[in-house]
């Protein structure tokens, strides 16, 4: 049996909708706060850490409750839907509150709307493993972050065709492209993805038993080294790190491109749009390096790119079109640490168990996207806007110096034999 790309495509409508949303959620949310609302830099910054927090405590309690149903449409399906539909829903109250200026509308809506897309994010992104065998999931795991990559980059592309250049601009356009995006990528995927029959079709096929049989295996017992436990808390501490850096510049960059720049409308879209593409073609070159020099090296080439692109982005005092190749070397950066960061947690377990080192791994990426929206947010409101490069200069420095402990979870991953293999970020 070999991977069916054709279905695993369809299975990545899901995720291609999620980051469709959290594009628009990261740049367009903090431009109404601000500009429709008059809210300081701080309390944006706590809003939009909001959704970190609720996912804490949403990603593993829906993973895991849709682990236990049992529905006709299988065990995922009902959360994507049930999810998206209410999202999509409540979404196209927030351009209108925003509008009309009623911020408890705002609030609400957007509540919703975070709650919803928390609900079915883990479903969404476990219904691939569900339905792959375990030898081809490095292979699918290529294919979800493509779809990944096309709804972010979709987002990015309505942002610059359909926000106008006004100091208050309508959204409502622009949600309804996003919301028909995901609404069509939802469709899609129910249309062509029948969970339940599916997976009864493939569970009896030997190399799915195969892996249910050595995930069984995995389930050892066993305390950590303590030399390897010094390694997981270092790169816990990396991770939290590098988060911290790179959410602080992703987060406010609309507001900084807006405030020091006078860029105007979705004009800022466009460099982020470019690190988003750099990132994608660099998984190839990436995958390369890796297998040359190993993970831990990798990491530190792709922290060190970003910080110089940090360091040089703080000398920019107008839009010029070289911001763009600043980005590109971000996305470069970006896209080394996060193929090799999450597989190196893995390998440091004995246990066999990904969910648990998945959770820590995630556990510590979302807290650093709590903890910068509010501390940078109230460094540009407080200080200056121009603390946001140096801001992230010194936050990836110390992931660096972290990282430089790290002395387990390393390898030289064999070079991929498929193209598309070069753009997994594994499982």
């Amino acid at each position: 049996m070999k991977l069916n790309y054709k279905r695993t495509i369809f299975i990545g409508m899901a995720f291609m909708s999620i980051t469709s949303f959290w594009q628009l959620y990261d740049n367009i949310i903090p431009l109404i706060l601000q500009n429709n609302f008059g809210i300081g830099e701080t309390i944006t910054g706590g809003i939009m850490a909001v959704d970190n927090i609720l996912a804490l405590f949403l990603l593993p309690f829906f993973g895991a409750l849709s682990d236990k149903v049992n529905t006709p449409l299988g065990k995922r399906t009902p959360f994507i839907i049930g999810g998206t539909a209410i999202a999509v829903a409540f979404m196209m109250l927030i351009p209108y509150s925003a509008k009309t200026t009623n911020f408890p509308l705002f609030f609400i809506s957007l509540g919703i709307v975070l709650l919803a897309m928390g609900t079915y994010r883990s479903p969404a992104v476990a219904l691939m493993p569900d339905l792959t065998p375990k030898v081809h999931r490095s292979s699918a795991n290529a294919v979800i972050n493509l779809m990944g990559a096309v709804g972010g980059i979709t987002t990015l592309a309505f942002i610059s065709l359909l926000v106008p250049k006004e100091p208050l601009p309508n959204y409502t356009k622009l949600f309804i492209a996003v919301a028909a995006f995901m609404v069509v990528s939802i469709v899609i995927l129910l249309s062509k993805i029948k969970e339940k029959k599916l997976l009864e079709e493939i569970s009896g096929l030997p190399e799915y038993q195969d892996s249910i049989e050595e995930d069984a295996e995995q389930e050892t017992s066993g305390d950590m080294p303590k030399e390897v436990k010094k390694s997981l808390y270092f790169i816990l501490a990396s991770i939290f790190l590098w988060f911290t850096a790179y959410n602080a510049v992703t987060t406010a960059f609309s507001r900084y491109a807006t405030k020091v720049w006078g860029m105007e409308g979705g004009s800022f879209a466009s460099a982020l749009m470019v690190a988003t593409a750099a990132a994608i073609v660099s998984y190839i070159p990436i995958g390369f390096i890796s297998s040359k020099i190993g993970r831990k090296k990798t990491i530190i080439i792709g922290i060190v790119t970003m910080t110089t692109s940090y360091f040089f982005g703080y000398f920019f005092l107008e839009p010029s079109p070289i911001i763009n190749v600043v980005f590109a070397f971000t996305g470069f950066g970006w896209a080394a640490i996060n193929v090799n960061s999450y597989p190196m947690v893995v390998e440091m377990s004995k246990s066999g168990n990904i969910g648990k080192y998945t959770g820590l791994y995630y556990t510590f990426s979302m807290a650093a996207q709590i903890f910068t929206p509010v501390f940078s947010g109230f460094l540009l409101e407080k200080v200056s806007y121009r603390t946001l490069f140096p801001y992230a200069v010194v936050f990836s420095l110390l992931s660096l110096t972290t990282m430089l402990f790290v002395k387990h979870g390393d390898s030289k991953p064999t070079k991929k034999k498929k193209v598309l293999e070069n753009f997994d970020v594994e499982d």
